[in-house]
């Protein structure tokens, strides 16, 4: 009985080893009570995120149709350039002003103004006020933003140098990844997505992110528009991932695509046409022999007039 199951022991001892070494090689094994493990995921997609995920690209700006965000809200973290704009004017303002945590800026002797929670042309008519209460007649006060803090986007997960960074407007998804050095060795091409801060009991904001297709084969339905404090999520792949594949897709990552036709060039200009008038090939005397000689019109001798 015991002869017998030796070569079932011996073959469940090979495929123990070849299980081990494909989840050594995939990063899914580890040492343990036991023997292997499966090492849990460091970046996860939780279920919730993948029920909460858009089941299709929403209607919101993206690379190709790019929109203005709303108006500047001034926010601590600010930094703000205070000038009288007549260079002659007896104001005299700190240059430099940053927003402090309280929200307010220093006007020097004119005192502190609120200047969170407003726009520029809101707070130039405060700072204005605040001059004219102590000199009249003291022209336009300038107000410009000279260092933008508080709008920032962060990028967390598989990425090489996570964090926040600051939004200048103009960014993508896309921007956004390379922001953070790009994908790491362990990120999940097909779990990466967007959330969108919502109020604590609003509802939730999750874009799917189709990251091959847009750095593959140019498709912007998913490389959105960042907007102020959304957040790039890169999930991990999961050791199941690393054996089998990662081929599970989500709705807009998995639709059909299809080639732009393209324009057929014009066929090529034979080497004996000239912008469209035939070339009369010159024929050597052994040649004519073989070849007769085109009928070329001679041209017509002109006569002098008679005097």
């Amino acid at each position: 009985m015991l002869s017998n199951a030796r070569p079932w022991l011996a073959q469940s001892a090979l495929l123990s080893l070849a299980l081990g070494a494909i989840l050594a090689t995939s990063g899914c094994g580890g040492r343990g009570a036991g023997g292997l493990f499966f090492a849990p995921e460091n970046n996860p997609l939780r279920e919730t995120t993948k029920a909460l995920r858009q089941p299709m690209a929403p209607p919101v700006p993206r690379e190709l149709d790019k929109q203005v965000l709303p108006r500047y809200v001034v926010e601590p973290g600010d930094v703000l350039l205070v000038l009288p704009s007549d260079p002659d004017s007896t104001v005299r303002l700190p240059a430099d002003q940053p927003v402090l945590l309280d929200g307010t800026i220093n006007l020097g002797r004119y005192g502190h103004v609120i200047a969170a929670g407003k726009t520029i042309e809101e707070i130039e008519a405060i700072v204005r006020a605040a001059v004219e209460t102590q000199t009249k007649d003291a022209g336009f006060i300038s107000v410009r933003l000279v260092g933008r803090q508080s709008k920032v986007y962060y990028v967390l997960g598989e990425v090489n140098s996570p964090g926040s960074f600051p939004l200048a407007g103009r960014e993508t998804v896309l921007d956004g990844i390379l922001a953070a050095g790009g994908l790491t060795d362990r990120a999940s091409r097909k779990k990466i997505v967007v959330s969108r801060p919502t109020p604590p009991h609003d509802c939730r904001i999750v874009l799917p992110v189709c990251y091959e297709e847009i750095v593959q084969i140019g498709d912007t339905t998913t490389n959105y528009q960042l907007r102020p404090g959304d957040r790039i999520f890169v999930a991990s792949r999961s050791c199941w991932d690393n054996i089998l594949g990662d081929k599970k897709e989500c709705a807009p990552c998995a639709g059909p695509q299809t080639a732009c036709p393209m324009e057929h060039a014009p066929p090529p200009v034979p080497s004996h046409q000239y912008l469209g008038t035939p070339v009369v090939p010159i024929l050597s005397p052994d040649e004519g022999n073989k070849t007769p000689a085109p009928n070329l019109p001679m041209p017509s001798a002109v006569t002098p007039e008679k005097s």
